[in-house]
Parts: C-alpha cells; sequence; structure tokens
C-alpha cells in the first residue's frame, strides 16, 4: 500500500484559508482534515472536536513534554499543534491528510516531511487581510493589532511553500486548489 500524501495549508488570518480548507475537504471526503489542537477560547459557530480540539494550557504542555506533536507553535498568545500519531495512521493507511497550520508549524513539518506538500493561502493585500478581520469581528483591536503585525510576518514567508493561491475571489481561489491537490492526488 502507498503511502497517503500530506498537505499542507497555511497562510495570515484573514485570507480564507478556513473558508477554502471546508470546500476542499467537501470536494474530498476520502481526505482526513487533521483537527489541531488550541489553548484558544472557542468562537461562536465552532465545535470542538471539529474546527479544533479545544484543551488547557496545562494539557498541551504535557503533551509538547511527551513529544506528541508533529509540529507546534505559540500564536497570537496561544498554543496550537498537530497529533503525530492520528497524522502518521492515516498516511500509513494510504490516505492523504490535510492540515491547516501557520507558517511555523509549516517549517517544522517540512523538516520532517519533506515530501509534504504546502500550500500558502493569501490575500491579494495586507489592507485586504485588515479589511476581512474588521468584518469578521471576532478580535479584539488588541488582537487585530497582533494579527496584523503577524499576517505581515507570515506573508513574507510565502516563497518557502511548493505553491502559493491568492484569494482575489473565492470561486477562482477554490477551483485553483482544488485542481492543485487533484493534480497530486492523481499521481
Amino acid at each position: 500500500m502507498n503511502r497517503g500524501n500530506l498537505f499542507i495549508l497555511s497562510g495570515p488570518a484573514g485570507a480564507g484559508k478556513g473558508t477554502l480548507r471546508k470546500r476542499l475537504c467537501e470536494q474530498n471526503p476520502d481526505m482526513m482534515f487533521s483537527v489541531s489542537c488550541t489553548t484558544r477560547k472557542i468562537r461562536p459557530g465552532e465545535v470542538d472536536g471539529k474546527d479544533y480540539n479545544f484543551i488547557s494550557k496545562n494539557d498541551f504542555e504535557a503533551r509538547i513534554t511527551h513529544d506528541e506533536f508533529l509540529e507546534w507553535a505559540k500564536v497570537h498568545g496561544n498554543y496550537y499543534g498537530t497529533r503525530r500519531s492520528s497524522v502518521d495512521k492515516v498516511l500509513n493507511e494510504g490516505c492523504d491528510v490535510l492540515l491547516e497550520i501557520d507558517v511555523q508549524g509549516h517549517a517544522q513539518v517540512k523538516s520532517r516531511m519533506p515530501e509534504a506538500i504546502s500550500i500558502f493561502i493569501t490575500a491579494p493585500s495586507l489592507d485586504d487581510i485588515e479589511n476581512r478581520l474588521r468584518k469578521r469581528g471576532t478580535e479584539t483591536r488588541d488582537q487585530l493589532d497582533t494579527r496584523l503585525r503577524n499576517a505581515a510576518m507570515e506573508m513574507s514567508h510565502a516563497g518557502e511553500y511548493d505553491h502559493v493561491v491568492i484569494n482575489d475571489d473565492l470561486r477562482r481561489a477554490e477551483n485553483e486548489l482544488v485542481e492543485l491537490v487533484k493534480k497530486y492526488r492523481d499521481k
């Protein structure tokens, strides 16, 4: 049995990577989306175990100590991480896995699994990111400022990815992402 493909989606907050990830998974129901662990508070409409595994800081730090994460990072003051065991199990069964992680996590995964296919999702500009985050209305002013600073830093890493998808039009970006993934899955 062939090992599955590991796909990585990254990009700044407000780029639309969560929306594009959901649409990609709808069109590829046999692809496993790896649900990350996080210590951040749950947002309205999110479901524990579906959007993220929401865990305590103490639990997360214990998992770091026991080397349970394929990648982990502290972003916007919260921990985020991908459990190694769940990803390896699915890949070894020949199924494809999709990670939605930040640029720090991308670097960690690519160093451990250089065969992973990485796709950076971005908006046309930092101004677009700011407008999207303001419309989303889920962050305080300080959180928004932090996310914008981080977005500028994250966008500077786009060249480290195998592919970049600019989400200037949701339908077009979705089609581009789906076709890109299909190319690798058909190999």
